[in-house]
């Protein structure tokens, strides 16, 4: 089933609905005076495509980024991709890395979904394998480096003064997250993993006190920031700020460490073969060190943060697994959520009471 058209009327005999309709996509472009040119319009898709769906668009020399949510049926609130634009907007004059917002639309009837269109950068996503430039101890360093000072940046932005008022609540974050995600575990349940329900109650009894609220990326990794092309490290680009709030820091910088492999971690489905393994990327302890010293803030509670996003992290693949089990999806790697799942939970027991 194609995801791209031309016309409305080649959207309207499909049975599932497309992702890009060029005709009128082609109309915007021209009305923002954006992608100028003749010719049909080009799109590439960029990443996995699991939440919000981006592509490059090409038009003759020209190239922009197109985000824009996932086909419909969708949750209430989820994959707002027009409040993801509203807070690129308001830090673009922060010293913030992120692509400039070109155009937004709301309008459902051009391709079916709003959308909104921001400046292609050009540059290197790490996930499997580090750019041949920087490709060595002291490169993998600066990678690392540069991934601290990047989030250290997003978090001293003065949210209210730049316009981003409402758009989260600045405090219960923590709260509001335990509640949540006990929540969404009820409903995902599958079994009883007596592990899991041990770091829920840890959580609840350890809960830190949050400091002053900042901008909270919420999918702050590796595989979420661009690299610009050349020999020295520079990260140009923090991307998928779909989940991104007002909130407290601390859950980006758990959430990174939770997601950051090093030497000596267990072999498991989720850091095989992970690149921060390799001679020159520091260890967990030496990122948390950077951001404190880089930040000023008291890393105390550190484990507590990454407990609670490895605890996410399982409650939201136990959900994948309802799936497996209920015939909805095949996806090979929901296979391996059997176990995948209760071993995870067990890595946050062991994370909670100090790795």
């Amino acid at each position: 089933m194609s995801a791209i058209v031309d016309t409305h009327a080649d959207a309207a005999a499909l049975e599932l609905a497309p992702l890009l309709i060029r005709e009128p996509l082609a109309a915007f472009l021209d009305q923002h005076e954006l992608a100028p040119g003749d010719g049909p319009i080009e799109a590439e898709p960029v990443g996995e495509g699991h939440s919000n769906v981006t592509y490059v668009i090409r038009r003759g020399a020209s190239e922009v980024v197109l985000r824009r949510p996932p086909r419909p049926p969708l949750p209430p609130s989820a994959h707002d991709v027009l409040r993801e634009a509203r807070l690129l907007r308001a830090v673009e004059r922060q010293p913030v890395r992120t692509p400039r917002v070109l155009a937004t639309c709301e309008d459902e009837g051009v391709i079916g979904a709003p959308f909104y269109v921001m400046e292609r950068v050009e540059g290197d996503v790490i996930t499997s394998r580090v750019p041949p430039a920087l490709d060595t101890s002291a490169g993998r360093a600066a990678i690392a480096d540069e991934l601290i000072d990047a989030l250290v940046e997003v978090h001293a932005v003065d949210w209210q003064a730049c316009g981003l008022e409402g758009y989260g609540k600045p405090t219960g974050y923590l709260e509001r997250q335990l509640r949540r995600f006990g929540g969404l575990w009820e409903h995902n349940r599958t079994r009883e993993i007596a592990t899991l329900d041990r770091v829920t109650a840890w959580l609840a009894d350890n809960r830190p006190e949050s400091g002053p609220a900042t901008i909270v990326h919420g999918d702050y990794r590796l595989g979420n920031v661009m690299f610009a092309p050349g020999m020295s490290a520079r990260l140009n680009a923090i991307f998928d700020w779909e989940l991104a709030t007002i909130g407290d820091p601390l859950a980006d910088v758990g959430y990174l460490t939770a997601t950051w492999a090093q030497p000596g971690d267990p072999d498991t489905n989720f850091t095989r073969g992970a690149v921060t393994t390799q001679p020159g990327f520091p260890t967990r302890a030496e990122l948390i060190a950077r951001y404190e010293e880089r930040s000023g803030r008291s890393m105390t509670d550190v484990a507590w943060y990454a407990t609670l996003a490895l605890w996410k992290a399982a409650i939201f693949l136990e959900g994948s697994y309802k799936r497996l089990l209920a015939g909805t999806t095949d996806d090979p790697f929901f296979k391996l959520l059997d176990a995948g799942v209760p071993a995870l939970a067990e890595h946050a027991w062991t994370v909670a009471h100090g790795e």
